[in-house]
């Protein structure tokens, strides 16, 4: 990928550059329109003030005598081909004689507008100064009804032009300066930064465990750049933890594999010595060979599981009817109390009483609930298993213990791994207890707990 690595900043720089020089350029030719037509009519204005004066001064003698040369004086002295002033007691036409027949436009502007300035300043600049032009327009002096002036349009393309010309060259260094002014701002408030956070996520994707590969800001505290910079910064942390964790998660699982697999051939041993037990026919060895053989397959059949699913998760359970009375004498044995005179273990359900459910699964929860109230009560106690099956279908399994009962700080958390509120203990037997009465479609939880004891509530679907 190497357009990643490419330093992206030279050509976002040269862009900004050269995008804000055009923009100001743009805003520059809207207002360059209405400054050329202003700048034309002023042009005008002056004129025709300048040829009213030399109609008033024409006017000086009394019996209006203007020879030629004095006309032709005026008229050069104003700027203009012709003049016509009419006033209420007089009226007063100098250069008459070209007046008529040589003004190729007109233009009033005694009311203009905005927009007509505009167009008649774009139409000379388009003639390029080769027309003559009548200009009607607002006498200074009171009295006056008509002013108006033959002007040749050159000298006011020539005026206009060179005023475009300035306009231009002030817009060009205006749009320069302002955008080396916003570029620097821009370079310094957000490309900067931009670089870093890019520099970082390209850092952080080479190598994301190291550990000083990620953002640091402390200089942008409130703005969106520097709320980036720390999301960013908080991000790459937390994922490098989790990295780090699955890390060694992976090598834990590695393990695991390894002692696994090399526990289930030392637990094949002790089962084929179990099985050997078998034949002796002494009673204490049968007795004591029957919960040795049951806890070794448990053991050997776990090894298996999780060997073939390369997990810790449990499989899917498999189901079968079985007698609820006979896997909790398994429980009472596996937890030595069927020989203790301080310890009491109860059943209250009928012996007949059938679970469709996987055994060795339900066996693992049931153990798991009365070991932990066992270790809870000490060596003197009562646990009592209680089941019933109701109409829906449906049975209902309680283990009550005679304990101190359960803080409620470590209730929330009960059933989480890693949570165990026994000192010493790694919380994963209820974790696990919930993820097989989950997946048989169930229920599990603490009903109720207290100085006088606890009551965990298992709940399965009967059918």
């Amino acid at each position: 990928m190497p357009d990643l690595y490419r330093p992206m900043t030279s050509s976002l720089r040269s862009r900004l550059l050269f995008l804000t020089i055009l923009f100001v350029m743009a805003v520059s030719m809207f207002v360059y329109l209405p400054l050329i037509a202003t700048f034309r009519q002023n042009f005008l204005e002056e004129r025709l003030a300048a040829a009213q004066v030399a109609a008033l001064a024409a006017t000086a003698d009394p019996n209006q005598a203007v020879t030629p040369e004095l006309e032709g004086s005026l008229l050069d002295t104003a700027g203009v081909i012709a003049v016509v002033m009419r006033r209420n007691d007089q009226s007063v036409l100098l250069g008459g004689d070209v007046m008529p027949h040589v003004a190729d436009a007109a233009y009033d502007l005694r009311n203009p507008l905005l927009g007509m300035l505009i167009a008649d300043a774009l139409d000379t600049l388009e003639a390029d100064g080769d027309r003559v032009i009548r200009v009607i327009g607002n006498s200074r002096l009171s009295g006056t009804r008509l002013l108006e002036v033959t002007i040749d349009e050159a000298d006011l393309y020539n005026a206009m032009t060179t005023y475009s010309n300035n306009v231009l060259l002030l817009a060009v260094i205006i749009s320069v300066v302002t955008g080396i002014l916003v570029y620097v701002s821009l370079h310094w408030l957000m490309v900067r930064p931009m670089r870093r956070i890019k520099d970082s996520v390209v850092e952080f994707r080479r190598s994301p465990e190291t550990a000083d590969k990620h953002l640091k800001s402390k200089t942008r505290r409130s703005d969106e750049i520097g709320l980036v910079e720390r999301e960013l910064s908080r991000m790459q942390f937390e994922l490098r933890q989790n990295l780090n964790q699955k890390t060694r998660l992976a090598e834990l699982g590695e393990a695991v594999a390894k002692i696994n697999h090399d526990l289930r051939n030392i637990l094949a041993t002790a089962q084929l010595a179990s099985d050997g037990l078998k034949r002796v026919e002494d009673p204490r060895v049968q007795k004591i060979s029957k919960r040795l053989i049951s806890a070794v397959g448990r053991a050997v059949a776990l090894c298996e599981r999780t060997m073939r699913h390369g997990k810790a998760d449990e499989p899917l359970p498999e189901k079968q009817w079985f007698k609820l009375d006979e896997l909790v004498d398994e429980v009472a044995i596996s937890l030595n109390t069927t020989e203790s005179t301080d310890f009491t273990f109860h059943k209250e359900f009928e012996a007949d009483l059938s679970v469709f459910a996987d055994s060795g699964q339900l066996h693992r929860v049931i153990l798991n609930l009365c070991r932990n109230a066992k270790e809870v009560q000490g060596d003197t106690g009562t646990i009592s298993i209680k089941a019933e099956e109701a109409k829906d279908n449906t049975i209902s399994i309680a283990i009550v213990d005679k304990g101190p009962g359960i803080p409620e700080s470590v209730q929330e958390n009960l059933f989480k791994a890693f949570s165990s509120a026994k000192s010493g203990g790694t919380g994963l037997g209820l974790a696990i207890a919930r993820d097989i009465i989950v997946a048989h479609g169930g229920t599990i939880g603490l009903k109720s707990t207290g100085p006088d004891g606890s009551v965990f509530l298992i709940t399965l679907p009967n059918a």
